[in-house]
């Protein structure tokens, strides 16, 4: 451990790969106990302390966390973080491209297509030298966000949450015909589908109201969904019409309903009032033959708003660094290749970010 301008900086100094103080020529963003920190500016990055000024990629739990004195935050994000971080917090909301300067740093944020309001933060310094912090992103196209943007840089700090090459996603339409299909050839069942509750419940929903089959159905949702979902809908996103699980009688008879509900909902005392579901789970991880029976779902499908191998790496050709480092996820696989195949500088930057989920 270190001491720079009286911050502690951790590193895990005896991994092979992973960046340490000793690595990094005045570093325009440091790996802090509190976060990645941004000494020049005097802010972190998604801290995972408390910290006075926080500027945070996306809502999601393991990079928007409680208790820091200010935020900086998409305006489409600002609505999601007071629902999960509380309303007594202060939030300044910046639109895309939107610049603030913290001293010799100008700070911006740019579509990151990951969720609502996601953003990538692009810091451009005084002397000239630019970094770029992607937070979570994916490439494909999504209703719900706003798409992807290639932000040029010297040094790119990107999530690594599916870096193998086995992970390539399919069309999210054939992901949606597939739901479609599966919820369709169950008329005698509830279909339950296990999803994240906070953007990949939503993007079901809208890519299953863009199937004219299904157009004018109506989605169950799990009570964790029901507040999140109404946000997104604020927020102009077109998606199929949805009620809560909790508005109809414990007796209801859900069969040929499609469900969506939270991975931690399956096994719980909730599932008690559907009689012989048909389960499944939207996520990246269903890439992987084997997890989907591991895991006990009757079906999986491969629905990720993460980048796939392919993306990762085109977002590193076309963001022209010539540094890279890596966050969360199967960082190793991403930096042999990096370095070996692409003649690319990439170490590993320990976080304690989390992968797929929420």
């Amino acid at each position: 451990m270190a001491s720079i301008n009286g911050f502690y900086l951790v590193f895990t100094a005896a991994s092979p790969g992973v960046i340490t103080i000793a690595d990094m020529d005045d570093p325009l963003i440091y790996p802090a106990r509190e976060g990645l920190y941004c000494a020049a500016g005097d802010f972190y990055i998604d801290p995972w302390r408390p910290v006075p000024r926080a500027v945070i990629t996306h809502a999601h739990a393991d990079h928007a966390r409680s208790g820091s004195a200010r935020y900086w935050a998409h305006h489409q994000s600002v609505p999601i973080l007071r629902h999960r971080l509380g309303r007594q917090h202060h939030f300044e909301d910046l639109d895309y491209g939107e610049a603030r300067r913290f001293g010799p740093v100008r700070v911006s944020l740019h579509p990151a297509g990951h969720v609502l309001g996601s953003a990538q933060v692009r810091l451009a310094h005084d002397d000239g030298r630019v970094w770029v912090v992607t937070g979570d992103f994916k490439r494909d196209p999504d209703p719900t966000c706003a798409p992807f943007e290639v932000v040029p840089c010297d040094t790119l700090i990107t999530e690594s949450t599916f870096a193998l090459p086995c992970y390539r996603w399919p069309p999210v339409e054939e992901v949606a015909a597939g739901i479609g299909r599966w919820w369709d050839s169950h008329p005698d069942r509830p279909c339950i589908l296990f999803t994240y509750a906070f953007g990949k419940a939503q993007r079901v929903l809208a890519a299953l109201a863009e199937r004219p089959e299904h157009a004018g159905r109506t989605v169950y949702l799990h009570g964790a969904m029901v507040a999140l979902t109404e946000l997104y809908r604020r927020a102009g996103v077109p998606m199929l019409a949805t009620a809560p699980v909790s508005a109809l009688p414990r007796q209801h008879d859900f069969s040929g309903e499609l469900i969506l509900a939270p991975p931690s909902a399956a096994g719980s005392p909730w599932m008690r009032r559907f009689k012989n579901a048909s389960t499944g789970f939207a996520s990246g991880w269903m890439r992987i033959r084997g997890n989907r029976r591991r895991r006990g779902y009757d079906y999986g499908f491969e629905l990720s708003d993460h980048a796939d191998w392919p993306a990762l790496l085109r977002t590193v050709r076309e963001s022209g660094a010539r540094t890279v480092l890596t966050t969360h996820g199967r960082s190793d696989e991403l930096v042999r290749y990096l370095n070996e195949e692409e003649g690319i500088e990439a170490r590993a930057l320990s976080t304690l970010y989390g992968g797929e989920g929420d």
